[in-house]
């Protein structure tokens, strides 16, 4: 079997935020996203879900010789669950495919005093419209549960670890977005 490979669903899809060879689009059949905080960190973070009905799209890349350490540090408040048998991929060859999720008994509702980052969801958003324009992008938005949880505005000192910066016209596809989910944006939480 071929090096393994894992699907990125939040901020591993935005390209700037890790060095893992061989990225490329992907689905994911029986899963859907939502925000969630876990005892595990002070701040909501996005989580894959089950659900038959859902399908999202990603990316996958390859973890070059089975060497999961870094991404396992980096994802360090999930589990990591084979998925190989539910993710549609361009690859030609057999590959073993995992996706990260934070365990059910773990997950609990956004709060104000748990927050979701702005600088975290800029990140994904940007990844979303590099990788799948703006169609995907608004995808993304349709397959996340959890958008009525309060969202830090962190931009101008962002606490998100692997923030990026946006360009004007990505910060207010954002913006527009956030705006019609009514989100409810915080400046302290």
């Amino acid at each position: 079997m071929a090096d393994p490979y894992f699907f990125g669903y939040g901020s591993l899809v935005n390209l700037s935020t890790h060095d893992f060879p061989d990225p490329r689009p992907a689905r994911l059949k029986g899963w859907r996203r939502a925000w969630k905080h876990t005892d595990l960190r002070p701040v909501a973070f996005l989580t894959a879900v089950p659900d038959p009905e859902s399908e999202i799209e990603g990316m996958i890349a390859h973890v070059p010789k089975n060497d999961w350490v870094a991404l396992d540090d980096r994802e360090w408040a999930y589990d990591r669950i084979s998925a190989t048998q539910a993710v549609t991929h361009p690859l030609k060859h057999e590959v073993e495919i995992a996706v990260y999720a934070v365990p059910h008994d773990r997950h609990n509702a956004p709060s104000n005093h748990h927050p979701l980052l702005l600088s975290y969801i800029d990140v994904v958003v940007q990844g979303y419209l590099r990788a799948f324009g703006e169609d995907g992008a608004d995808r993304f938005f349709a397959t996340t549960d959890g958008w009525d949880a309060p969202i830090l505005n962190d931009r101008s000192t962002p606490r998100y670890p692997r923030h990026q910066q946006l360009k004007s016209v990505e910060t207010k596809f954002v913006d527009d977005r956030l705006s019609l989910l009514s989100a409810r944006i915080v400046q302290n939480a």
